[in-house]
């Protein structure tokens, strides 16, 4: 009897140090300087709020800890598009005026590993800058690390939030050099091409209704365009 619990004990205490080891991993990647910080092409930078309910419109499955909003948008709930997040935002430049709109499409990806410390979301966004034209930018982001530093700790807190500083990259590909492939649309950007980093900064995050107080911002790069 002594024999089965003490294997059960070393089997659970296996268990438990397998996680602690999964959770504070120090081989995993926390990115906090883009890797277009010392490129010398045109840089285009762009700002937006993360806070959900601050957006134009936000719509998910219905069923997140975030609301769909406005009143009556549809929820996407048919199955190929359940896993799928649909944002609207303002963008801001570096002045913080206003640039333009950003329409952004994100779906949990199915090569997403906990051993692996990846939370991978495919993501794309459509940008229209006033008086300049589109762009589209296509993207592989990882959330581990904003699982791991806030969404965790949140649902740990007895207040159900968290509140701190956080600042990474998200970007983690497609390109080799963990950046996003950005493609010229219309306008002043027909025919360009470039690579982009999107970043997340927060300060709060409640468990009933996500991020509380956030920014993002997307950082491109841009050649083979006549726009200034």
């Amino acid at each position: 009897m002594k024999h089965v619990i003490s294997i059960a004990i070393g089997f659970i205490l296996g268990i438990v140090l397998f996680l602690v080891g999964m959770y504070f991993n120090p081989f995993v990647e926390q990115l906090s300087v883009s890797p277009l910080a010392v490129t010398d092409a045109r840089k285009l930078e762009l700002t937006f709020t993360a806070v959900a309910n601050e957006a134009i419109l936000y719509t998910d499955h219905g069923e997140s800890n975030i609301k769909p909003h406005p009143d009556r948008v549809a929820e996407l709930w048919e199955a190929t598009i359940k896993d799928t997040r649909v944002t609207v935002n303002v963008l801001e430049d570096s002045r913080g005026q206003v640039a333009g709109i950003g329409i952004k499409y994100a779906t949990d990806s199915e090569r997403s590993s906990l051993l692996k410390s990846e939370i991978l979301v495919d993501s794309t966004w459509h940008l229209y800058i006033v008086g300049q034209g589109t762009l589209f930018i296509e993207q592989v982001e990882n959330h581990w690390s904003y699982l791991r530093d806030i969404v965790i700790p949140a649902r740990w807190s007895s207040g159900d939030n968290w509140r701190g500083t956080f600042f990474r990259i998200l970007t983690r590909g497609p390109t080799a050099l963990g950046t996003a492939v950005v493609t010229g649309g219309a306008g002043n950007f027909e025919g360009a091409s470039g690579e982009a980093v999107e970043s997340l900064t927060a300060s709060a995050y409640a468990t009933n209704g996500g991020l509380a107080a956030a920014e993002g911002s997307l950082t491109i790069t841009l050649s083979d365009s006549e726009s200034d």
